[in-house]
């Protein structure tokens, strides 16, 4: 898949790094719901916009495997992410000494390489990594398109599909 023609995606990207390096929040699409996305050192930020117990893991969204090989130990569980990744789950593995605790609660980190052109643009444009959930009120059904992930209002920015 690739990023949809005639979107000014280079603008928008650039937008959406601003917004997240001010420690804002993205929406964007998935191959499964629409989700919202900080940095890492933000992750507080999802909790806020989303109204959730800030008790509950946020899943790391990785750019690819190898970049996610970094956050996971141990490395027996990076064969059974390469098994299922990428893709639209999460798998919960160990996480590594040098990923951030904002991603591994309890020492475990909820693992995503999504398979979309959008979050992976996204993904690329932030450095590889970031605190991802759905884009949804706490306790309520995620966005399916575009036009609910805008209406929920949870973002600082959401990126067209």
């Amino acid at each position: 898949m690739e990023l949809g023609a005639g979107v000014p995606w280079a603008a928008l990207l650039d937008d959406a790094a601003r917004v997240l390096a001010r420690g804002g929040v993205v929406a964007y699409p998935s191959e499964t719901v629409w989700g919202l996305a900080a940095l890492p050192d933000a992750a507080e930020a999802l909790f806020v916009a989303k109204g959730r117990d800030g008790g509950k893991p946020v899943q790391a969204s990785f750019v690819s495997l190898a970049f996610a090989r970094a956050f996971v130990h141990p490395d027996a569980a990076f064969d059974v992410l390469a098994a299922f990744l990428p893709g639209p789950l999460t798998l919960v593995t160990g996480a590594a000494a040098g990923c951030p605790a904002s991603l591994a609660p309890g020492g475990q980190v909820g693992v995503r390489v999504p398979d979309h052109p959008v979050a992976l643009a996204l993904l690329e444009r932030a450095g590889g990594v970031l605190a991802t959930t759905s884009c949804n009120p706490s306790g309520q059904v995620a966005a399916l398109t575009e036009a609910q992930a805008r209406a929920m209002g949870l973002a600082d920015l959401v990126l067209p599909d």
